[in-house]
């Protein structure tokens, strides 16, 4: 039987910034599109993956739906990135995509007659006078990553906003974003503003004494969802590697912090970020009976190759939700087999003892642990591995079902190192057993050991002492 995994896209695939939606049986998700080892964030075209609602294993890629040349306003080539996106539906049964053109701070918009079409120019967002929001340089606040959102009564909203302490490049100079994320209703063009229902929500770091949201400040990343008559403003807090959320009883507020939905650290679930941190960016989903939350991973010792991850999250009776802990499992809608081959970049924490944790531009490559691949970018053929495994390096897979208390784990490595791979069920935890590390190969080679992980749901973490570095490409269990 095929399970899922975390990231749940093929390991070629850079999709940050997912938004999914569900449109007819399918779950379609929209997002940027990294670069391997890009320079900028956002530097390749949309593309577009589904899966049947009935079956998270089975990602179908849908193709390319809206590249840069589409778009009429084209920058300079350094500044053609495209930002983080969102679709709607329409009341004219059409589908819209959102997208913000970074280097200009508008925001764009495409059409087309399916989910996951190839798109079509639209127009720019604008003001009942033709102004192009982001252009009135008298009042406009920055504009960023927009989310969309249809109501059950038709209405369409625009959800849009940057909640820097200053202006920047993404500002252009314009009044900083004191107030929170720009909420708004849409005419039916799906271009016009209707400007008299403008307000703010979520706030930032400029305005948030004595509101609830102080520590967890709206960023960007602007999303809404709506669940039993509460509407949900999701975003990214100014921690970057959290999503949060807000409760409202409308569309466009008051909203009220809710608390964090997922970090990609676990941090606020865990005594230390467990993994490599940086920004993340996704959104809310009811499957059938069961919430989702979509978020993105850090790879590549930078920022600019993240990836698509998902997690199964409990929504509390108040409406509230439980902070949902990253894993391995992700969609699976369960544990893992405690046996079988399972490629090492499933790995949900990955880290070095002792070494800070937030990833801004590049971190040195030869003190830390990081995901990685062979060759250029590229859309087939993957093979993600975990490299640089040195002292005191720490990766962690959760969660198994495993049938017996003793099990045979084998590693398949490369690299040169000398010493003891530690396997244990908590990175503080004493070893489990252990497996001897005598490595000197540019080829793949498997090393095994016994660990007594006890029957049950169990996670399994390995923690190198020694010598030398190591990459890890699969993990095998038996």
């Amino acid at each position: 039987m095929k399970q899922a995994f975390n990231p749940y896209l093929p390991s070629y695939e850079y999709v940050p910034d997912a938004e999914p939606h569900i449109f007819g049986d399918r779950v379609y998700i929209y997002g940027s599109h990294d670069k391997f080892d890009g320079a900028f964030f956002c530097m390749n075209d949309y593309i577009c993956y589904s899966a049947p609602i009935d079956d998270l294993t089975s990602w179908r890629y849908e193709g390319v739906i809206w590249r840069k040349k589409d778009d009429p306003k084209r920058p300079p080539l350094i500044l053609k990135q495209l930002y983080a996106p969102d679709v709607v539906q329409g009341n004219d049964g059409k589908y819209y995509l959102y997208y913000f053109k970074g280097s200009m701070g508008i925001i764009g918009v495409a059409v087309c007659d399916t989910p996951a079409g190839k798109y079509k120019f639209h127009g720019y967002v604008r003001y009942p006078n033709g102004t192009l929001l982001g252009r009135n340089k008298e009042s406009d606040l920055a504009q960023f990553d927009p989310g969309v959102f249809r109501d059950d009564d038709g209405k369409i909203y625009l959800y849009t906003g940057f909640g820097e302490k200053k202006p920047n490049v993404f500002t252009h100079f314009r009044p900083v974003n004191y107030h929170g994320a720009m909420g708004v209703q849409l005419e039916d063009d799906m271009l016009t503003l209707k400007e008299e229902t403008l307000t703010r929500i979520a706030k930032t770091q400029h305005c948030s004494q004595g509101t609830g949201y102080e520590g967890h400040e709206f960023f960007e990343a602007s999303s809404m969802r709506k669940f039993e008559g509460k509407y949900y403003f999701i975003y990214s807090s100014v921690l970057g590697h959290e999503l949060c959320y807000a409760i409202g009883d409308s569309p466009l507020g008051e909203f009220k912090y809710g608390g964090t939905l997922v970090s990609i650290g676990d941090v606020g679930l865990a005594k230390y970020p467990m993994n490599y941190l940086g920004n993340t960016h996704g959104s809310l989903i009811r499957i059938k009976d069961e919430y989702y939350v979509f978020y993105h991973r850090q790879t590549n010792r930078h920022c600019h190759s993240r990836q698509a991850c998902a997690e199964r999250i409990i929504r509390n009776p108040d409406g509230t939700f439980k902070q949902a802990e990253i894993t391995s499992c992700g969609l699976n809608g369960g544990p893992l087999k405690g046996e079988g081959t399972y490629p090492a970049y499933i790995a949900c924490h990955l880290y070095k003892k002792g070494e800070p944790r937030f990833l801004t531009m590049r971190i040195p490559k030869g003190h830390h642990p990081y995901f990685t691949q062979t060759g250029k970018d590229r859309e087939d053929n993957g093979d993600q591995y975990i490299a640089n495994f040195g002292h005191d390096s720490v990766c962690g897979f959760r969660y198994f079902q495993f049938e017996k208390d003793e099990i045979q784990v084998g590693l398949t490595v490369k690299g040169k190192a000398k010493g003891k791979l530690l396997i244990k069920l908590d990175p503080e935890s004493s070893p489990i057993g252990e497996i001897d590390i005598d490595v000197a190969t540019k080829t793949m080679m498997k090393v095994e050991g016994k660990a007594h992980v006890g029957k049950g749901v169990r996670p399994l973490y390995f923690d190198y002492q020694g010598e030398g570095a190591f990459d890890i490409h699969e993990l095998n269990l038996k």
